[in-house]
């Protein structure tokens, strides 16, 4: 059984799953991640690789992934300075099993989608005004 409970608030801190998918459940870290699996990125090709993030949540996220090892940063003294990021061991190891998630996402999202139209249908239909039945009910 997969052990997610956590009793206290010391055992949730402590506690490997929730640290891990904390970082990995966040917007950007796993396309970073993505974007890096080919080899050495600077900062713009990977915000270019990404597209939607802002210059902010790229630098933030990339300082997370960093401190958690999971990417090297290398800073080449020229002018103006050159900064290269690339997956650390820890970070290729991690795309074994996010390469699975992206294929089970890519199969089942046409599933995913449909089952949000279908309740958002359900939704819009529990919010419409019942008709009124008794006439009387109709003129007040």
């Amino acid at each position: 059984m997969l052990r997610v409970t956590a009793t206290t608030r010391q055992e949730a801190e402590a506690c490997p799953v929730r640290d891990v998918l904390d970082r990995m459940g966040d917007k950007w870290s796993l396309l970073i991640l993505c974007a890096l699996a080919d080899g050495k990125l600077r900062f713009m090709d990977i915000k270019r690789a990404i597209g939607d993030v802002s210059q902010r949540m790229l630098t933030q996220t990339l300082r997370h992934l960093e401190r958690d090892g999971y990417i090297t940063r290398t800073i080449f003294p020229t002018v103006p300075p050159r900064v290269e990021y690339e997956l650390s061991g820890l970070g290729r190891s991690l795309l074994v099993p996010v390469k699975q998630l992206i294929g089970w996402a890519e199969t089942h999202h046409p599933a995913i989608v449909a089952a949000r139209d279908r309740y958002d249908s359900r939704l819009m239909t529990a919010s419409q005004p019942v008709a009124a039945t008794d006439p009387t009910e109709a003129q007040a």
